[in-house]
């Protein structure tokens, strides 16, 4: 990762953030596919191709808390629009260093690019590999600005024996890389809870804005 949202994002991995001085730094997109916003610490980063000067006036627009202004609705609706993308959700965002050696999860490689879960991982990220265990499956790709990311998926007849956090816990010895990253949607305290219990850390907040 070479680009200004790559090394902010292998800092903030560090435990090394922009300074809490309540700004916003805008950059550029890190490819066509990536666009959004993250939220630390009282500072924000707007990632898009758009005009600076666009989005300055339009956060200097958004009613409310300054320091909330970047995730604020009246500033991701406009956004959106400018953009002509979409948005799922505003994510948590989180962050693992990796661990040697293989898992203790028995895991099988799966390798079918027709697989919905591949097929899916495939619109968001690049490099995508998929692994699959009874009753789970565990993604690994390369994400925004080429990080790379982690996402599971327990069967509901499988919860409850802690193969989420094991899947996250996998991930972290998979990742060909010093870290691995993963969102999760605030709302969903389970999801939440696993990566946590399986050592990922909250950097902040992030809104990605999806083409097509």
């Amino acid at each position: 990762m070479t680009d200004a949202l790559a090394g902010i994002l292998a800092a903030a991995a560090q435990g090394r953030f922009p300074p809490p001085d309540g700004t916003t730094t805008v950059i550029r997109q890190p490819n066509v596919r990536d666009a959004g916003v993250l939220a630390f610490t009282a500072h924000s980063v707007v990632f898009t191709d758009e005009d600076p000067r666009w989005v300055r006036a339009a956060l200097a627009a958004v009613p409310g808390d300054a320091l909330a202004a970047t995730m604020n609705p009246h500033f991701l609706g406009a956004l959106l629009a400018r953009t002509d993308r979409h948005m799922n959700t505003i994510d948590l965002l989180t962050v693992a260093p990796a661990l040697p050696g293989a898992p203790e999860l028995e895991l099988r490689e799966i390798r079918d690019p027709e697989h919905p879960r591949v097929a899916r991982a495939m619109r968001f990220r690049d490099e995508v590999r998929v692994w699959g265990t009874e009753g789970g499956v565990l993604i690994l790709g390369r994400g925004v600005a080429g990080r790379w990311e982690t996402a599971i998926e327990v069967a509901e007849e499988a919860r409850g024996r802690r193969l989420g956090e094991r899947l996250a816990r996998a991930a972290r010895h998979l990742v060909p890389d010093t870290v691995v990253w993963a969102q999760q949607s605030p709302g969903n305290a389970r999801s939440v809870r696993t990566f946590q219990a399986a050592g990922y850390r909250p950097v902040g907040s992030e809104a990605l804005l999806i083409k097509g």
